[in-house]
């Protein structure tokens, strides 16, 4: 799954996408959507209508709306897959439901698209988000933009390898120092 995410993420969209599993875990508690307590909001910041257009040029240039498509769709199964729970019996019912939920929900997504792009904007100046926006632009930038998943995942996967290794070397330094106490694991 890393793996999975990291080929759809490319420079900061690795941490929007960290924001995209908070998002999608709220989903999972319904204990907050009985009670009607508002999730935690990060406020959206407010910034100059310059520095935001050349914020949402960088979010599309970066394909951010990728990153988000799949949050609406999953909170719809998420909930669709709640009713079931307790309603089986109305599956054909509750799956016509949830596919047109679905549908009047998808447009939604380009609130995250745009506050990531409010988020971008209050991080650099202007004259940063032209220059960004014209090195994605660039040949280079594009090359940036279409290798770094690459690189994520390569990244990724030796990282998960090297956890299992660490994980072996700590394993055994708990079990000498536990031998060294009586406990023999």
């Amino acid at each position: 799954m890393i793996a999975h995410l990291s080929t759809r993420l490319a420079g900061t969209r690795f941490a929007v996408a960290a924001l995209l599993a908070l998002a999608a875990a709220g989903a999972a508690y319904p204990a907050a959507a009985q009670t009607g307590a508002p999730p935690a909001v990060i406020a959206i910041p407010q910034v100059s209508p310059g520095a935001l257009l050349l914020a949402k040029q960088i979010v599309q240039v970066k394909k951010v709306d990728d990153v988000f498509k799949p949050i609406v769709a999953g909170v719809v199964q998420k909930t669709r897959d709640l009713f079931l729970q307790t309603n089986f019996m109305y599956q054909k019912d509750i799956d016509e439901v949830a596919f047109n939920v679905g549908k009047q929900f998808a447009p939604r997504e380009t609130e995250l698209v745009d506050a990531s792009a409010s988020f971008y904007a209050s991080h650099f100046t202007e004259q940063e988000l032209r220059d960004l926006l014209a090195f994605y632009q660039s040949p280079l930038g594009q090359k940036a933009l279409n290798e770094e998943p690459k690189v994520l995942d390569q990244a990724m996967i030796y990282a998960g390898g090297w956890a299992d290794s660490l994980s072996q070397e700590v394993i055994q330094a708990m079990r000498i120092e536990l031998k060294k106490r009586g406990h023999d694991m």
